[in-house]
Parts: C-alpha cells; structure tokens; sequence
C-alpha cells in the first residue's frame, strides 16, 4: 500500500504531521499489511506526488485557505489533484483515494466553488460536537460514530453556504455540518464532504489523538497560549474530553482508519490471482 502525505504545514511546527504519520503506522500493523510512505512539502518547497500512489493524504495547516489563491504551490497543488481526479474517471484504471484534512479542505472547496470559504468570527479551538446530514449517516467512513460524534477543531477560516449545484454538478455531498447553536444567529459550517467515491474531506482534524494531544495542551507554551486565548475553564474542559472514550478517542480510531481499510478492500479486489 504506497501512501503519499501532503505536507501543508510550511515548516511551522504542529501535531498534525505526528498524528498522520503514528495513525498510518498503527494501521499497518493491526492490518499486517506493508506500507510505503512518502512525504511531499507542498506549500514551502511546491513539492506534489506522482501518480504511483494509492492513497493520497492532504494535511492541515496555518494561514489562510484564501490568500493563497493563484499562488505557485497552488497551481502545482491543483494540476496534482486534476490529475488525480482524471485518472480515476478512465474505467479501466485502478482508483486513487485522496483524504482532506482542514486547510487541504478548504482550499478544495475553494477551487471547486462548493461554498463560501472565509474567516470566523472567532477562532474555533477545542473539542465539539459535529452532526451528520442524511448522506453522512450513510457514509461508510462514518460508520461506528453516534450522532453527532465529537471532532478537534483548530481554525480560524470556515466553509460556510454549500453550493447546492455546484455540490450536484460533481456528484458531491455534504456529509456533516456544525454543531447546533440556537442562540447564535451565524450559519453552521460545512465540516465534512464526500467528493466523489474515491475523495472525501473533513474541516477538522479526524488524525488528532487524544493521549498526544493532551501532552501538547500540558506543555507550558502551548497551555499559556491557549488559557491567555481561550480562557483557563476551555482549557480544562479540553483535557477533560481528549479523556473520555467516546470522544477525540473514538473519531480517531475509526474515521480514518475505516478510509484506509476502504482503500485496502479496493486494492485486495482488483489484485487479480496469479
């Protein structure tokens, strides 16, 4: 299974990479299947993967999914992803499955038109609920998540007002939107679309772990950032959820994770005996 990460890091440091990288390790193990994984850094260096990949996952990152827009890492970026998407409509080729991660997310949903990507009132920092629409409570990958299911967010940009058409047109759908909050007057994001039957994207980090990031949220600079930004009682309530086992823990091990076991099905049924 040849896997390619796409770095939208640009060398600012993050858990996200961690997360990527231990998640892909403990699949292979508890599915005894060998694993090749590369690295692409794509915002700083323009570096994109070929076409020799199985799997193609596109990570978080800092700064805004907007003010990119016609950049070089942009356009080397995109013209990897058009490829991408015109080799698995040739019939006779075999699929390439791609997974959107925040950022990646967004600048997607840019691209395409599927909906007003712009910035927050506020930052969104912490653990929350997110709900499934009625395609996500069919989706596959969403299987073994109650409704709503609890995500780690980190952003200060949102996918907001879904192109319906636009949705239509590439055979899209939106497959879980923000939580419900009655009291405030604000639309709820987009937070996870299915792309197509072999791309699929999330607006939050379904790869955070909850031991890890605990024991980045303890670290002194990362604890007096967040309680000077967030308040000390968001703080607490954090760490609380990162604990419990129906939450951060469970997103973790299955959303993913039920990604990279489609992908592996998909491999195992068009590996002809020899």
């Amino acid at each position: 299974m040849k896997i390619a990460i796409l770095d939208m890091y640009e060398g600012v440091p993050n858990e996200g990479m961690r997360c990527i990288r231990e998640l892909l390790l403990q699949f292979a193990e508890a599915a005894q299947v060998p694993m090749q994984i590369n690295e692409f850094e794509v915002r700083g260096q323009k570096q994109v993967p070929d076409l020799g990949y199985d799997v193609y996952i596109s990570s978080g990152g800092p700064g805004s999914p907007v003010d990119s827009a016609g950049s070089d890492w942009e356009k080397a970026y995109f013209h990897w992803l058009e490829k991408v998407l015109e080799w698995n409509l040739q019939p006779s080729n075999r699929k390439k499955h791609i997974f959107l991660i925040c950022h990646s997310f967004q600048v997607v949903c840019r691209y395409f038109d599927l909906g007003t990507v712009c910035r927050r009132r506020s930052p969104a920092f912490g653990v929350f609920p997110v709900h499934k629409t009625k395609a996500g409570e069919a989706e596959p990958i969403f299987s073994g998540l109650p409704d709503p299911y609890y995500i780690v967010d980190s952003r200060n940009w949102q996918v907001i007002q879904p192109n319906e058409e636009k949705l239509a047109a590439m055979g899209a759908e939106v497959l879980a939107i923000e939580k419900e909050r009655p009291h405030v007057p604000l639309e709820r994001a987009t937070m996870a679309i299915r792309f197509s039957p072999y791309m699929i994207g999330t607006q939050f980090h379904p790869e955070a772990d909850g031991p890890g990031m605990r024991k980045h949220l303890l670290t002194p600079a990362k604890k007096q950032r967040v309680v000077e930004e967030h308040g000390r009682e968001k703080f607490d309530n954090m760490l609380e959820l990162l604990k419990e086992p129906d939450k951060i823990l469970l997103t973790h091990d299955t959303l993913l994770p039920n990604f990279l076991e489609e992908a592996l099905a998909y491999q195992f049924s068009q590996t002809k005996p020899t």
